[in-house]
């Protein structure tokens, strides 16, 4: 179990196909130095439509905290010998919970909460991975550019 708080709301920005996916549950972790990765924004943002490639839509998620307790169970069942943890990314310093919530100062605007995965067998090849948590339609939407956040 965690011992930090989640924050309120997650933002994913992306293709409208993959957002569409995820919204139905799906999502594509990938490798990032050494871990699986799956990474958010905690800012709602409309200038990191222009960051992230092919940004159409975003993702917003509401219950964080089941949204997080659903994705460590799915990576759990679909990669039982690897272990997760979610965080704030650091901006600029070392991260507390290690390089890959570390990032360099340049990227500190998409304000990133990371979802990351680490194998506990040597040699675990890195791989995507695609997940299913079920539907999420309940606690998350997609919005455009020109929304604006209740």
């Amino acid at each position: 179990m965690h011992d930090y708080q989640r924050p309120p709301t997650l933002y994913r920005y992306g293709p409208q196909d993959e957002l569409e996916a995820a919204l139905r549950g799906q999502f594509r972790l990938l490798p990032d130095g050494g871990f699986l990765a799956l990474s958010f924004s905690t800012a709602w943002d409309k200038s990191l439509f222009d960051v992230f490639s092919r940004a159409e839509r975003c993702l917003v998620i509401h219950n964080t905290e089941e949204f997080g307790e659903r994705i460590h169970r799915a990576v759990q069942r679909t990669l039982p010998n690897w272990a997760g943890i979610d965080g704030e990314v650091a901006y600029g310093v070392r991260s507390p919970l290690g390089a890959a919530f570390s990032k360099s100062l340049g990227l500190s605007r998409e304000k990133e909460w990371q979802f990351a995965w680490r194998s506990m067998s040597p040699n675990a090849s890195l791989n995507p991975v695609v997940i299913n948590i079920g539907n999420i339609e309940g606690f998350a939407e997609l919005r455009g550019r020109e929304s604006h956040l209740a």
